[in-house]
């Protein structure tokens, strides 16, 4: 079937906001009492706000300390943090050989879709200035499960109008990887291999990222 969608999720693919959400997470954690280091947050990348807040309660014993509406209040401070330090966000920062590849996704023809489990991710592609190469941005306060759960792929295809077979999508968190996997689509990871050995196709970096061969490996 010939592929005629690109979905992608944002931070580690398209941009590298990662470092700005572990320093708001970090924060966030010693206000709480908890410290988080570099490894726990390798485990936080590609969960959603709540999921994540979730994670870091359970891991510093505190999941019963808070309650919902606490909880809400935590995950908003976090993200004040965070939407302040992606304020300085420019085109510069799209991740290398990105801009190459929507450029020659575009020309292909082919529809792009942004599934992240950020609600910041329209902000973001407009400070990238990327904004009007995405046919679709799925938003993530819609749905009912998060990555690893297919939906927000799933979603993203039915916005494209597309089965999703017809898509592949790009990732580089195992949670991603498995939500893409769980919709039925290729999977493009950009990671170490370890993390990233249930793709369908692996890149170590974004800058390997070559739209002939991702179509080629994805029998195109």
């Amino acid at each position: 079937m010939t592929i005629k969608g690109f979905i992608f999720d944002l931070d580690g693919v398209i941009t590298d906001t990662a470092e700005y959400h572990y320093h708001a997470w970090k924060n966030l954690g010693k206000k709480m009492g908890i410290e988080i280091d570099r490894e726990f947050n390798e485990k936080l990348k590609g969960i959603s706000r709540m999921d994540s807040l979730e994670r870091i309660l359970a891991y510093g014993g505190k999941a019963d300390r808070y309650t919902d509406s606490e909880k809400e209040l935590l995950a908003a401070d976090k993200n004040g943090e965070y939407v302040k330090l992606i304020e300085d966000i420019t085109p510069a920062d799209l991740l290398p050989g990105i801009p190459q590849l929507l450029l020659d996704l575009k020309a292909s023809g082919i529809k792009l879709a942004l599934a992240s489990a950020s609600k910041n991710g329209p902000v973001i592609l407009d400070r990238l200035g990327i904004t009007a190469d995405f046919d679709e941005i799925v938003d993530p306060s819609l749905l009912t499960k998060g990555k690893p759960d297919p939906e927000i792929f799933v979603k993203g295809a039915q916005q494209l109008g597309l089965e999703a077979s017809e898509c592949i999508g790009v990732e580089d968190a195992e949670a991603g990887i498995a939500a893409i996997n769980g919709a039925h689509m290729f999977s493009v990871g950009v990671g170490d291999p370890e993390s990233m050995k249930e793709a369908d196709y692996r890149v170590a970096n974004t800058s390997e990222l070559s739209l002939q061969k991702i179509l080629e490996a994805a029998g195109e």
